[in-house]
């Protein structure tokens, strides 16, 4: 089971999807680092993918109906609204949308009284709502999830839509077991628990219920690991430069050239990082004898 495959299967499955001919892809910011950590955009273009766009940095232009649009956003008021917006002056031929996540039937409403042009084609949800950073590992990309011994606000919500989102599309169905003295791990586990539930539909496949287990921990009760320095490549690097997103900046060192003020660190676009990120740093800085 490979997070990163199945948001490269995701992706895939949108272009291939929509008929021939050169599309745009028209994400938020969450999506586009989806997408840009598994795959690079000359990958993406590749595929007769011929521009990329982001939902709330879009301004009325000209209009360019011979292209069509694959939108792929996380299903939230604001994005919502933009993309009613968007329909309601469509610049673009077909539109063909896919959510990260569930969608409500009141938000399904909206874009379809938006839509008079009649030009969206397609609308699906994808459960593709996390970064994949490497097979076995995501992220959902927040600073802040706690206030005290409580869930930040919307925070609880995300991180639910989250997990959610790995099992829907793993097609795993856990037992969930949290750590019993921690309030924020219960009401995450029981909100996780509830969301299944409601979403049960979703498991397609008869092997989805097996020996699978969903963890939850408190990492406020492990005083021990922040103080840990790994010695891996990988780690190294983000204790050194520090890793977000998949990406490292180096804006910050003088003289370094334009192509190289932002580097990408994926396991899935980089073959030495990839062969070298678990290695023992000073034997991968060791030189090698003839």
């Amino acid at each position: 089971m490979s997070v990163v495959q199945v948001i490269k299967n995701y992706v895939v499955k949108m272009i291939t999807e929509s008929e021939p001919g050169y599309k745009i892809m028209l994400m938020d910011k969450e999506t586009t680092s989806f997408v840009s950590v598994v795959l690079g955009m000359s990958e993406v273009m590749r595929q007769e993918v011929y521009m990329f766009e982001r939902l709330d940095q879009t301004s009325s232009g000209e209009n360019m109906s011979y292209l069509k649009c694959l939108v792929y956003i996380r299903p939230t008021r604001e994005n919502v609204d933009l993309l009613v917006r968007e329909l309601q002056k469509p610049r673009y031929g077909n539109y063909y949308i896919y959510f990260s996540n569930v969608v409500s039937k009141s938000d399904v409403k909206l874009l379809a009284e938006a839509d008079e042009q009649e030009v969206v084609r397609e609308v699906q949800e994808l459960y593709a709502d996390y970064q994949a950073l490497s097979p076995h590992l995501f992220s959902l990309n927040m600073p802040i999830h706690s206030q005290g011994l409580k869930w930040a606000s919307g925070a609880l919500q995300r991180t639910v839509q989250g997990v959610a989102a790995v099992l829907f599309s793993l097609q795993v169905l856990p037992s969930i077991r949290y750590q019993n003295n921690s309030e924020m791990a219960r009401v995450l586990a029981e909100n996780i628990r509830q969301t299944i539930l409601n979403e049960s539909s979703l498991y397609n496949s008869p092997d989805a219920e097996g020996n699978t287990l969903l963890l939850i921990l408190d990492r406020r009760d492990d005083p021990v690991t922040p103080l840990l320095h790994q010695w891996t490549y990988e780690a190294m690097v983000h204790e050194l430069l520090g890793v977000a997103s998949g990406r490292v900046s180096l804006a910050h060192v003088a003289g370094v050239a334009d192509d190289l003020k932002e580097v990408v660190m994926s396991p899935t676009q980089d073959e030495f990082y990839a062969q070298s990120m678990y290695l023992n740093y000073g034997r991968l800085g060791r030189p090698s004898r003839t």
